[in-house]
């Protein structure tokens, strides 16, 4: 029988992340990993296999956390419209859905871990591509429900409008690691709100009905 582990798995979990987040996968060394975490070489490797695997372990993490939590936000408000605008004007749910503070300033681990990684790595494309499609679906979902609500206009596709969120929630993202101005952030957040989810006039809605 092994000797039970003495460490807390989601903290040492945890300590990684945030390694592999500031720095990249590959500037991220075993000696990084292991002064973080606290752990030695082979207690690393014995309860992960390695950096590499343990990187899979802590994306996975990341990315059911982020799918989780952006799902959970959309599941929890009183009407999917506002939920929806609340991911792309000031004062709502944050849009990245994880670690509001740090994403900030670091961008999404998922994204970055896709621009450094995806071309070489199948195992990060499909993490990452599955968590996408996770989102997208959540805000598939969202828009169905605002339309049925007519809060959206009667013949939006709500496949096509959630698929047009996610890839403006995961650009400012992006824009986000390189030092845009938070005026310019919230200019882009709602046009979005402006443009693509806005409610039907009652003049909208009679023809419409019409």
């Amino acid at each position: 029988m092994g000797r039970p582990r003495k460490f807390d798995e989601e903290q040492v979990l945890r300590a990684a992340r945030d390694e592999f987040w500031r720095n990249g996968y590959a500037a991220t060394s075993l000696d990084d990993l292991m002064r973080a975490t606290g752990l030695g070489k082979g207690s690393l490797y014995g309860a992960f296999g390695g950096k590499h695997q343990l990187f899979l372990k802590v994306l996975s993490s990341y990315a059911h956390e982020t799918a989780d939590s952006v799902c959970g936000a959309i599941a929890s408000g009183d009407r999917a419209i506002d939920v929806l605008r609340g991911f792309f004007v000031p004062g709502q749910p944050d849009p990245g859905g994880l670690d509001g503070p740090v994403a900030a300033t670091r961008g999404c681990l998922l994204a970055n871990s896709s621009t450094e990684l995806a071309a070489r790595d199948p195992e990060v494309t499909g993490r990452a591509r599955a968590t996408y499609q996770a989102v997208e679906d959540c805000f598939t979902n969202a828009v169905a429900q605002a339309v049925a609500d007519g809060d959206l206009a009667a013949d939006t596709n709500p496949r096509e409008l959630g698929r047009l969120l996610l890839t403006i929630q995961q650009g400012l993202q992006f824009l986000l690691k390189t030092e845009m101005t938070p005026a310019a952030m919230r200019e882009i957040g709602r046009a979005t709100v402006d443009r693509l989810l806005v409610s039907p006039t009652p003049a909208d809605r009679l023809v419409e009905a019409g």
